[in-house]
């Protein structure tokens, strides 16, 4: 009976063993899947972050480009260009026109303000279409006066300059009438001619300028003024050279300042808004990798535990079998000493070896199960 016991003992644990090796063969599958749908999950949340990322520093170079060109804009002079009809009043002695600043509808003023900004340097010029007659050839020189005035009708700067039609001699008149004929007939030219005269340069500042006013004064013993078909007022304004030089460099100053703005804004969310930059934190994946990690530990210390119970468990059977066989070969040796003996006195010692053997094998199995 305890030989049969020991063996079911055996086949009992052995097919524990198997079924634990086939248990742990199965879980092999599993963690493999496990792992690679933390990986999948990983790389997912990797890319999903680096997405977020970039939204977020191409919203940063964004607002960076928007403040950088508007900031130079803002820094940034444009030169003041204005055109402008003037209409004299003849009703006068000397006929005068007068230019107000931002005062007519019909100006051409690129800048939207009233005045030249201070320190821009202006030229005036004055154009005149008058008509080719005789009697303008006749009048000869006259006087452009140009006087500048303040916000209080004070004269400011003055200056002054002689004028008269170009002179052409018949035989060239007759030549070009004769070559013109047709475009004359037909309307397309006119008998006329331009001129124009720089009237006055001055360097704004305080008191400010109002006006232009433009005097035609005739030569000096005489009364007679020249035909007009009519008279522009051209204006154009000089930076100075620094602003002239930021004026020239205005896009490379731009880029400039949107990546320094870009640097200090990028400096700013990693210093103060870091949450709204890297909303996927090493934190939480630490927490991820622990909760991975303690679960694994857990299954690696009940698999660690069922592989030492069945290693002493193997171990003890080895120590109780080698004590086993010690002891026949003890009984043989004995058996063969006492050969001389009675074949009953024999099989009495025998039975009473034999009964000891299995009292001492008992004890032996109960100890050790």
């Amino acid at each position: 009976m305890l030989v049969f016991s020991v063996a079911f003992e055996s086949y009992r644990r052995t097919e524990a063993a198997i079924a634990n090796v086939e248990s742990a063969v199965l879980k092999v599958p599993s963690k493999i899947t496990r792992g690679s749908f933390i990986l999948v999950r990983k790389i997912g949340v990797g890319v999903v972050g680096a997405v977020h990322v970039l939204i977020v520093l191409v919203s940063v170079m964004l607002l960076a480009g928007f403040l950088g060109v508007g900031l130079v804009q803002l820094w940034t002079e444009e030169p003041v260009l204005l055109r402008q009809r003037l209409f004299f009043d003849y009703t006068d002695v000397n006929p005068k026109a007068v230019f107000m600043f931002g005062g007519d509808v019909g100006s051409i003023i690129k800048k939207r303000q009233i005045g030249v900004p201070i320190g821009h340097t202006f030229h005036v010029n004055l154009q005149l279409l008058m008509p080719d007659s005789d009697y303008n050839r006749q009048v000869g020189m006259f006087q452009l006066t140009a006087e500048i005035l303040s916000s209080n009708e004070n004269v400011v700067s003055k200056s002054s300059r002689p004028c008269m039609l170009p002179f052409r001699s018949l035989p060239i008149r007759l030549l070009q009438t004769c070559l013109m004929s047709i475009p004359l007939v037909l309307g397309i030219s006119a008998e006329t001619q331009k001129i124009s005269v720089e009237i006055l340069k001055h360097k704004e500042g305080y008191p400010r300028t109002k006006a232009i006013r433009v005097t035609l004064i005739p030569r000096a013993g005489t009364s007679y003024l020249p035909q007009l078909y009519e008279a522009e007022i051209l204006m154009n304004s000089r930076l100075p050279w620094t602003k002239q030089l930021v004026r020239n460099w205005k896009w490379t100053i731009s880029i400039w300042a949107t990546l320094y703005i870009y640097i200090m804004l990028v400096i700013i969310l990693i210093c103060c808004c870091r949450p709204l930059l890297f909303p996927l934190t090493i934190q939480n994946f630490s927490d991820h990798d622990g909760i991975d990690k303690n679960s694994s530990t857990k299954e690696n210390i009940e698999s660690g535990k069922g592989l030492k119970d069945e290693r002493e468990v193997s171990e003890l059977l080895r120590k109780w079998q080698q004590r086993r066989r010690k002891r026949r070969a003890n009984f043989l040796q004995k058996d063969t000493a006492e050969t001389e003996g009675s074949s009953a006195s024999s099989i009495s010692v025998n039975r009473k070896d034999t009964s000891v053997v299995v009292e001492e094998d008992i004890g032996e199995s109960e100890s050790v199960f």
